[in-house]
């Protein structure tokens, strides 16, 4: 499968990074040679310098051979643009394009299917709200994620020292769990990854994803000893497009929400559409400001502008100013681990919402949705089961996928089983699967049916 990716940004290079690493012929194309020496340096892919928006650059990428093409620049104008020639010199391609432009974002499905035949418009801003209301409805998950159109949710929570799960062993998760359904599906400890067994136990401070049904969530979160209040009361900083989308559907949800912006202008403007939240005209890291507001009434301190080190400055002193919980918005990888180590209760990403959002795209068989968790280590799939596909009709205790794959749920008619060695996929079966990343090609030849593997 050859792969054009037009921007070796932070998206571009974790993508190519994902691909490279499954075999997968992958070409980058960046105007920026420093950006395009760090891939090729770090990379096994071909990097050509020029614009992705030029069709000379593409026609040297192999845009002719390719079986996809990823526009995701910063730059709206040059995705949009490689897509309309991508779409002339490789009509067969699936192609993925990414917008931030609210303009370009409110015709997005027109642009999409009637004039460059894109097959996925990526808004990592909407994306990161909808993160963002997940995690406001669960406050003990550090992570969520859905599945089946909302009805299985993955969580990852930290296990404090007074849970019931604490030196318990997996098998014996159903004396806390009781008659609700749950998939415990990786423990993260010490910064490792663990696919437990039936005899590993869990440890306090072990990060725990899990799988169950959304109507349980709740009612799992509390076994596992986690009783926090719902989030009424809750401050943004950052007024750009992110704070106020978020805003207006925080208030339309009956919740109390103050909304700081440090340019005055853009407050007036906030004023003007938001109904019921308060805008404070003022920086988010000012000790004063956030004592004059009441900071320690506040359910959740969410920071979402532009700047990283605002951000967190800002969660870390509202955190000492005794708010309960805090939320900020990380764009470079690298933060990622220093935000969750300073003690950040939960993090945001955009380019992360966007790698996840493109990950389904490129995966083999009818693979619906996809996932990453746990820095990229692992990944969950979401995926209908084929009638010729490997793992339909047979006990799941005689598949070979079990020894590099779980399957965390099988959803039949709208019903979620939690699956048993004695399980048997049906035709038609959605089945979610936990897979470390460098196994997924492997995966993917299972799901695919066998004509395709042949």
């Amino acid at each position: 499968m050859r792969i054009v990716i037009v921007g070796a940004g932070e998206v571009g290079f974790h993508i190519a990074k994902r691909f490279a690493s499954e075999g997968k012929d992958v070409v980058v194309v960046d105007t920026n040679a420093e950006a395009l020496k760090h891939v090729g340096e770090q990379l096994d892919v071909l990097t050509v310098h020029g614009s992705g928006s030029s069709p000379k650059m593409l026609v040297e990428a192999g845009i002719a051979k390719a079986h996809m093409l990823l526009a995701v620049t910063n730059s709206d104008d040059t995705n949009l643009i490689a897509c309309f020639f991508a779409n002339v010199l490789a009509p067969g391609a699936r192609k993925i394009v990414r917008i931030k432009s609210e303009e370009y974002a409110d015709h997005a499905y027109a642009l999409a299917k009637d004039l460059l035949g894109v097959n996925l418009v990526i808004n990592p801003d909407v994306e990161v709200v909808e993160s963002i209301l997940r995690l406001l409805a669960a406050p003990a998950a550090v992570e969520i994620n859905e599945f089946a159109d909302g009805l299985i949710w993955m969580a990852g929570v930290r296990l404090p020292q007074d849970s019931p799960l604490v030196g318990r062993t997996l098998t014996e998760l159903p004396t806390v769990t009781g008659e609700l359904r749950v998939m415990v599906a990786t423990l993260v400890r010490d910064e490792k990854l663990i696919i437990p067994t039936g005899a590993d136990r869990f440890q306090s401070g072990d990060h725990v994803y899990f799988a169950c049904e959304k109507s349980d969530l709740d009612a799992v979160l509390a076994r596992f000893g986690f009783h926090h209040p719902p989030i009424r009361n809750i401050l943004i900083v950052g007024g750009g497009k992110i704070g106020l989308h978020l805003a207006m559907i925080l208030e339309s949800r009956g919740k109390n929400v103050k909304l700081v912006e440090r340019d005055p202008d853009r407050c007036r403007e906030l004023a003007t559409i938001l109904d019921k939240t308060v805008v404070l005209a003022g920086d988010g890291t000012n000790h004063e400001l956030l004592e004059e507001e009441n900071i320690q009434a506040m359910d959740m301190v969410i920071a979402l502008t532009g700047d990283e080190e605002t951000n967190i400055i800002s969660c870390l002193l509202a955190k000492r100013l005794g708010a309960r919980k805090t939320l900020t918005r990380i764009n470079k990888f690298a933060y990622m681990p220093l935000v969750k180590a300073i003690g950040i209760d939960q993090t945001v990403s955009p380019r992360l919402s966007a790698i996840n959002s493109i990950l389904r795209q490129v995966r083999r068989g009818k693979i619906i949705s996809a996932v990453s968790i746990k820095d990229e280590e692992v990944e969950i799939i979401e995926a209908v089961a084929l009638e010729d596909s490997e793992l339909v009709g047979r006990p799941l205790k005689n598949l070979t996928v079990r020894k590099f794959a779980l399957i965390l749920t099988v959803i039949r008619a709208g019903k979620v089983i939690i699956p048993s060695g004695e399980t048997v996929i049906l035709p038609m079966d959605r089945i979610l699967i936990l897979a470390a990343s460098k196994d997924v090609p492997r995966v993917e030849r299972v799901l695919a049916v066998k004509v395709e593997r042949d």
